[in-house]
């Protein structure tokens, strides 16, 4: 299946270090081959780009629960475990399938659903709210001549703009920030027992919160995403989503998929544009012709959700490769990105590549992360707003460790801490 990798090369990708730099450890497992097992966790690791752009398509072969249960403990690799599987049992409302473990007509119907909530009319009205918070942001510290850029911009923009179209007050903004964080920690897979359990109860506190406006946008619907998640029929279950099944999309697929990869990749974005001066320039001199490939080229670089669990629901192969049913299977959606099979020189971060927005940062197939039109409107509005508001930009000195959240499958920097001189208007 493979050929020894070099004894210098760290390949676990659990410990912290190898995620905040994981490219080295990435070429290494895909010179070896187009599946790596890792001896740590035993899951497979699909890490070439054509691989996995097939992998990806095929949802009869992997799903993100594993085969022949209904067991939401692991639905999608929450790996909650029965102690916080209980929690949720106890206390509010356990989690069901999600999307990415639903497939066939079912998952087409429930998906449905969002595409409508997020449909494109909808999104095109979102770019008004989009540039209207990065403005109102961006002018809360533009006087100061610097900013915490992740903390003070990249968090909020997109959570202050799903939370908007969700329904939900600005005031209650920060409680849904501390439960995403929660949220992600747990999907991450490096905390110990204590701080899963806590991280589910923060869950469960966001289920509370919610579900009394789930009950009243079934009596009363308006016009944001959580009642339209209430209210539409899904013709394969004869029914609207029930409770639980609500919660299963909320907090995961709207909040959390909905803010996670923006808020990264514009953190990233940012410190490109400081590293790389002529990239800056470019963007300043022509955003028109640059912003869209600078959005892509962030997106493929520095993917902000670097893999995603998947179960191999049959005996199967991958490449040739041998997957026994019940495997945990993991798209490395960051390596492929750096396949030099098929981006030609992929380290290098380059404005006139021609194929960067065949970059799999948001998957592909049936599968594919329905909030990406959303997301890629934020990141060119959260960047088209640094560019026009900011003469220069620089790392303010001493400030920054750029250190970047544990987490096996997500990858984002702590804070980004830049001083800049504001344009003139």
């Amino acid at each position: 299946m493979s050929k020894p990798v070099e004894d210098d090369v760290n390949l676990n990708l659990f410990d912290p270090e190898v995620q905040a730099c994981p490219w080295h450890a990435y070429k290494a497992m895909r010179d070896q081959g187009p599946v790596y097992q890792d001896p740590h966790s035993g899951f497979f690791i699909v890490t070439r780009y054509d691989d996995l752009f097939k992998f990806v398509k095929d949802d009869e072969n992997f799903l993100a629960t594993p085969p022949d249960t209904d067991d939401s403990s692991v639905s999608a690799g929450y790996a909650w475990g029965d102690k916080l599987q209980k929690e949720f049992e106890e206390k509010g409302w356990p989690y069901g399938k999600s999307l990415q473990a639903l497939s066939g007509k079912l998952h087409r119907e429930v998906r449905s659903v969002f595409d409508h909530a997020l449909r494109p009319t909808r999104i095109k009205e979102m770019d008004t709210v989009a540039f209207d918070i990065a403005t109102e942001l961006v002018d809360g510290f533009i006087d100061d001549g610097h900013c915490d850029w992740t903390n003070q911009f990249a968090v909020p923009l997109p959570l202050y703009v799903i939370g908007r179209q969700a329904g939900v007050d600005d005031e209650h903004l920060p409680r849904i920030l501390e439960w995403t964080d929660a949220f992600i920690a747990l999907f991450g897979r490096m905390c110990d027992e204590e701080q899963s359990i806590a991280n589910v109860r923060k869950l469960i506190e966001a289920q509370h919160f919610f579900q009394p406006m789930v009950e009243r946008f079934r009596e009363e619907p308006g016009e944001g995403l959580i009642s339209d998640i209430a209210n539409m029929e899904v013709p394969a279950l004869g029914r609207k989503l029930n409770d639980n099944e609500i919660h299963t999309h909320i907090m995961p697929e709207l909040f959390v998929g909905g803010a996670e990869t923006t808020r990264n990749a514009l953190s990233s974005g940012m410190e490109i544009l400081i590293k790389r001066p002529d990239v800056w320039d470019k963007l300043k001199t022509d955003p028109d012709r640059y912003m869209k490939s600078f959005v892509e080229e962030v997106l493929r670089s520095n993917s902000p959700a670097q893999g995603l669990y998947k179960f191999a629901q049959n005996d199967t192969e991958i490449a040739g490769v041998k997957i026994p049913k019940g495997a945990t299977v993991i798209p490395r959606y960051g390596c492929a990105n750096h396949d030099e099979r098929h981006f030609e020189n992929p380290e290098e971060f380059d404005l006139e590549r021609k194929n960067a927005g065949s970059h799999l940062a948001f998957g592909s197939g049936p599968h594919h992360c329905l909030g990406a039109p959303l997301a890629r409107r934020e990141l060119y509005w959260g960047f088209k707003t640094a560019i026009e508001r900011f003469d220069s930009v620089r790392f303010a000195d001493g400030k920054n460790d750029f250190a970047y959240h544990p987490n096996f499958a997500l990858r984002g920097l702590k804070e980004l801490h830049i001083e800049f001189t504001p344009a003139s208007l």
